[in-house]
């Protein structure tokens, strides 16, 4: 029997989504599906609901298992086909609330600090260390399997895993697939433009920029969305939240992938001490991570009741993860914007970079798109990106304290905040703060 081990099986909501996929996708129903998580509640929890899944939607055709803690991992893990990863090392407390309660001393403001800023450098310092051991379990337990990532910050940990283990690792998000149809149905064009759209969409996670958008008849879209763009940031209409990226639009020409509450904090625009009108302006919701994450958790203890009692059902999403494992099991073909070594597919982004790029899934594998250069203003937006993202992914390896300092000082919103001292002096109070949750950094 193949096997697809969940790592971070706690996620219930979200294990359901992929599992379940599985479930319903013929080539995949009959795996043995590996639950692993460090949380023990947690864990039963989801191993119930997924139990319940297989009983509603599958005729109990899969196995499922359970593996509780580090002394388990390995176990979880042996033999197994695919792994997929989701897991939150520190959780919302203590570690979210240390990302940002921690920078507020020093006047420094975030959205969500799970990708960039210096809460997703911290984020990618204490789940590195723990992608280091998974990797080393794979390599020799199951040293064939596929790793699918969704875990962020998206382009750290992949990029890490990528160059310095031997795991075939692709990274997954869930704005790629999305982006195009969200833009067109702000913008009041969803329901008049002939589908299916053709579109390509190329950058680095979360600041993937949607390149080209044709309709069915290979009508340029562009000219459109970028006049009603326009328009809308001139009147927005109440409630409108998508300022930012409409900014791109407007400064730059292109569209990205992810939201605007996330790529406000990924530049040195839009979040600035001296000019706090520009939150208001553009509808910038501070702290909307932590806002989330007690939401999260309150809908949890409402819907656990629900799911714990076997009232479940499941309808296949658009997440990559079970159309991946398909098309390497049955050999037919897939499409998914991934995750991967630049290596050459973006002329003006680092070779060592981790980006998102069109990829053909099939029996053989996963094969990225050579695309080329991108317009010089996009790639240098996504090297601001970049040079953070490679200096945590080196600190992480060195372990020294000086390259956590120049992540921070080369992070676009840090840096354009503080001084060089207070950077130092926040990563020093961070470290601290993060005492259990991080190597000791010399």
């Amino acid at each position: 029997m193949r096997k697809i081990t969940f790592m971070g099986a706690g996620s219930t909501v979200f294990a359901k989504n992929v599992i379940g996929d599985s479930m319903l996708t013929d080539a995949l129903c009959d795996f043995e599906f590996a639950l692993y998580d460090i949380d023990r509640d947690r864990l039963e929890e989801s191993y119930i609901m997924v139990n319940a899944l297989n009983k509603n939607i599958n005729s109990g055709r899969a196995k499922i298992t359970k593996y509780l803690g580090v002394e388990n991992r390995k176990a979880a893990l042996a033999g197994a086909t695919f792994v997929i990863n989701a897991i939150q090392v520190g959780g919302y407390e203590p570690c979210t609330v240390i990302d940002f309660e921690v920078p507020k001393k020093y006047g420094l403001r975030q959205t969500i600090a799970d990708t960039l800023g210096i809460g997703g450098i911290f984020r990618a310092l204490r789940t590195i260390p723990v992608l280091r051991d998974f990797a080393r379990d794979m390599e020799e337990v199951c040293p064939d399997a596929y790793f699918l990532n969704y875990t962020n910050p998206m382009a750290m940990l992949t990029g890490y895993m990528q160059r310095y283990t031997k795991v075939k690792t692709v990274g997954l998000c869930h704005s790629v697939q999305v982006c195009s149809n969200e833009l067109l149905r702000e913008l009041g064009l969803l329901d008049s433009v002939k589908q299916p759209i053709k579109e390509l969409i190329a950058g680095i996670n979360h600041m993937g920029w949607l390149l080209e958008i044709y309709d069915a008849d290979g009508n340029d879209l562009y000219p459109e969305i970028r006049k009603r763009a326009s328009e809308i940031l001139e009147n927005p209409p109440e409630g409108f939240r998508d300022l930012t990226r409409l900014e791109y639009i407007r400064r730059f020409g292109y569209y990205c992938t992810e939201s605007s509450e996330h790529n406000a904090e990924y530049n040195n625009f839009f979040i600035k001490e001296k000019y706090p009108e520009l939150i208001e302006r553009y509808r910038i919701p501070l702290d909307e991570y932590p806002r989330r994450c007690v939401n999260q958790i309150a809908n949890w203890k409402g819907a656990k009741e629900k799911y714990l009692a076997g009232d479940i059902t499941h309808t296949r999403s658009r997440e990559y993860a079970s159309h991946i494992m398909e098309a390497i099991v049955t050999n037919k073909p897939y499409m998914i914007g991934g995750n991967v070594l630049n290596d050459g597919l973006i002329d003006n982004l680092p070779p060592e970079a981790c980006v998102e790029v069109p990829c053909l899934v099939d029996g053989m594998g996963i094969h990225p798109t050579r695309i080329g250069r991108l317009p010089t203003a996009l790639a240098a937006m996504n090297v601001t990106n970049v040079n953070a993202q490679l200096l945590t992914i080196e600190a992480a390896v060195t372990e020294k304290r000086e390259d956590i300092y120049r992540a921070a000082m080369l992070e676009p919103h840090t840096s354009s905040e503080l001084s060089i001292d207070d950077i130092v002096a926040l990563c020093d109070d961070l470290i601290e703060a993060h005492k259990g949750w991080l190597p000791e950094y010399k």
